[in-house]
């Protein structure tokens, strides 16, 4: 019995609190995840997860097995990466998961960088507004927003997230514009919902400094951020969508903004990945590649809606030749080489 390969799987199963779900996640029958960790119990000579028809649980012995598991596979992960890292470029699939509005207008558009520099990666997107256990999910890192916490997470912050007050010129014309915060009681949104069975997010601001939270009533709820926006514009109520997801609409009209005076809180944005697991070299590249192109994007803080995605790849090009001309200086490029090298990327 490989001994590695059985504790992985043991720690993919109580990751994922399911036989079945273990075997989706690592690509092999049922049938053989169950067989491993039957062998591996009959191995060591204690039960590790106690099954029943509906469900698992995993014993005490079997909970301190898989803190040991998770050093030495950690372990193992580290020292094959050591040798490797060398040799070659970072490869494999790697399952990333994040909002809907994140992936389609920036993170997708940007790929083609991302997979010039490390082709021997395949990616798969997960693409949804609804939230989810990375764990539970087997994905290797995720985009979230808001204040993130967890024992069982790592966080990242790679940004902050202006967001906007606005409405539709059509409401504002039934309904009048508020010309503070206390107003909006006289007003109707368009409610936004994370997860099944929670309340609409109320809205945040910032006033004198301070955070200041307002619960909005509306006739219309949505979980999809596309929804969100398109039901602002068809004048269903105030929205207070992300600067990033409305800068198009504000710039043509269909989308006025309300309370200038009074901006929503940003909220951070940040990469996500469990704390269990090794950062494995394909995961560390994207984050880091994440991190770059959110650095890159003035867009995303609101600082200028007229940036399009076009500069901000310019602008990962040109750290990227700016990089070329120190390494260039260091070794002592003459002019002219220095000039081709630069003029080829």
């Amino acid at each position: 019995m490989d001994r590695v390969q059985a504790m992985k799987v043991f720690t993919r199963v109580v990751d994922a609190n399911s036989f079945t779900r273990a075997a989706e996640q690592l690509a092999m029958p049922r049938s053989t995840v169950t067989t491993i960790i039957k062998n591996l119990e009959e191995w060591i000579g204690v039960r590790l997860i106690h099954r029943t028809t509906r469900r698992l649980s995993i014993t005490q012995e079997g909970a301190e097995y898989y803190e040991h598991c998770i050093r030495i596979i950690t372990d193992v992960t580290e020292l094959d990466a050591s040798f490797q890292a060398g040799n070659r470029n970072p490869s494999g699939a790697l399952r990333v998961y994040m909002p809907n509005w994140l992936g389609r207008q920036l993170v997708i558009p940007a790929l083609r960088v991302f997979h010039e520099r490390y082709p021997d990666i395949t990616l798969d997107l997960g693409l949804s507004d609804r939230p989810v256990d990375p764990i539970e999910e087997g994905i290797d890192c995720m985009i979230g927003t808001g204040e993130l916490d967890g024992s069982s997470m790592l966080v990242r912050r790679i940004g902050m997230l202006k967001r906007v007050t606005c409405a539709s010129p059509s409401y504002l014309k039934h309904h009048g514009e508020p010309g503070d915060i206390g107003e909006l009681t006289m007003h109707h949104a368009v409610n936004f919902r994370v997860g099944r069975g929670t309340r609409p997010a109320p809205w945040t601001f910032l006033v004198d400094g301070k955070k200041r939270e307002v619960r909005m009533r509306g006739i219309i709820t949505v979980n999809d951020s596309e929804a969100y926006i398109r039901c602002g514009v068809d004048g269903f109520g105030l929205i207070q969508p992300m600067h990033f997801v409305a800068s198009q609409r504000l710039r043509d009209g269909s989308l006025q903004e309300v309370l200038p005076a009074f901006r929503p809180k940003p909220k951070p944005i940040s990469i996500v990945y469990p704390s269990s697991r090794h950062l494995s070299a394909k995961v560390r590249v994207f984050t880091d590649w994440l991190a770059e192109l959110f650095d890159s994007t003035s867009v995303l803080t609101g600082n200028d809606g007229a940036v399009t995605l076009e500069g901000c790849f310019r602008t990962m090009q040109l750290r990227k030749r700016n990089n070329l001309v120190t390494s260039c200086v260091e070794e002592g490029d003459s002019s002219s080489r220095l000039q081709q090298n630069c003029s080829r990327n």
